[in-house]
């Protein structure tokens, strides 16, 4: 008889290990987040993974909390072997890591313990790693500190955005979970423990910090760029008027104040605390994106 499965996930990193899991495990019930306003007219726009679920017919909850009224009476009548949550987005209390008895299993988009929390895969580009990858473990109540089952590294790509990454990480992860879980359930793979004394931490990542600090290296505005494409983006604010940045490159800028906005190239860039950021690609508020070179034709206070 195939194991009872409980699977909570939310965004489009969730979608590849919903789908894994569907031809092998009975999936009894899905878990996501509610759903919100999202785009420009603040539509209220269901998870992809609700979606997903309603598709394969499976029933859902969207819980606010998980210790809200009815919620784990909901996940005890499905009475399940096993939790598996991909990039759910809350934490699990103890009372719902004990409910099955083959405990919670995650699929994480780093090599834990390195990027623990809720953003690892932007962390990974904003520090220049050159590897990333997906751990498998069994959950405890820490943050993303349990036992591992499985790694599987990756290297990044120098153009590397969060949207790109985040797409070979779920790929990878939901490769990995199948023979992860078989093993597991099977009692062939032995739990790891990790060392806290390596770990690192990746907070939550808000609008407000997509802010382009010219007090930074160009270097590190431009893997911001990168690691926050596609949300929630960067941007500069010139004049009151908010410009988005959606691709830049590091340029070498001698003698020039901090901060300084200069025409490099024909493209317009921002001096910084070592070099330049030439911006390549950006975004007027309700306007299209366009080149650099495009932008400096019509806006003239550069």
């Amino acid at each position: 008889m195939r194991k009872k499965v409980v699977f909570m996930g939310s965004p489009e990193f969730s979608l590849p290990s919903l789908s894994a899991l569907i031809n092998y495990y009975q999936i009894v019930g899905v878990v996501t987040q509610p759903d919100r306003p999202s785009g420009r007219g603040k539509v209220i726009s269901a998870p992809p993974v609700k979606k997903l679920a309603e598709q394969l017919q499976i029933p859902v909850i969207q819980p606010k909390r998980l210790r809200d009224n009815g919620v784990f009476d909901q996940l005890s009548s499905w009475n399940p072997d096993l939790i598996v949550v991909a990039a759910f987005g809350q934490i699990l209390r103890q009372n719902v890591l004990d409910l099955p008895p083959f405990g919670c299993i995650n699929v994480h988009g780093s090599l834990l313990p390195r990027w623990r929390g809720a953003a690892p895969i932007q962390a990974a580009i904003l520090h220049g790693d050159r590897i990333s990858g997906v751990t498998i473990m069994k959950m405890d109540a820490g943050i993303d500190t349990g036992e591992l089952l499985s790694q599987r590294s990756i290297v990044l790509e120098a153009n590397e955005t969060t949207e790109t990454l985040t797409s070979k990480l779920a790929h990878l992860g939901a490769d990995m979970l199948l023979g992860t879980l078989d093993d597991y359930l099977n009692g062939i793979s032995i739990p790891k423990r990790q060392d806290s004394a390596l770990a690192t931490y990746a907070p939550q990542i808000k609008k407000e910090d997509g802010l382009l600090d010219p007090s930074k290296r160009a270097i590190e505005l431009e893997r911001q760029v990168r690691a926050f494409t596609p949300w929630p983006g960067s941007f500069l604010m010139v004049e009151g008027e908010r410009i988005k940045v959606i691709s830049a490159k590091v340029e070498p800028a001698v003698g020039m104040a901090l901060g300084q906005r200069i025409i490099l190239h024909d493209y317009p860039a921002l001096v910084t605390a070592e070099g330049a950021l030439l911006i390549t690609m950006l975004q007027l508020a309700g306007k299209k994106p366009m080149s650099g070179k495009d932008f400096l034709l019509g806006f003239k206070r550069w």
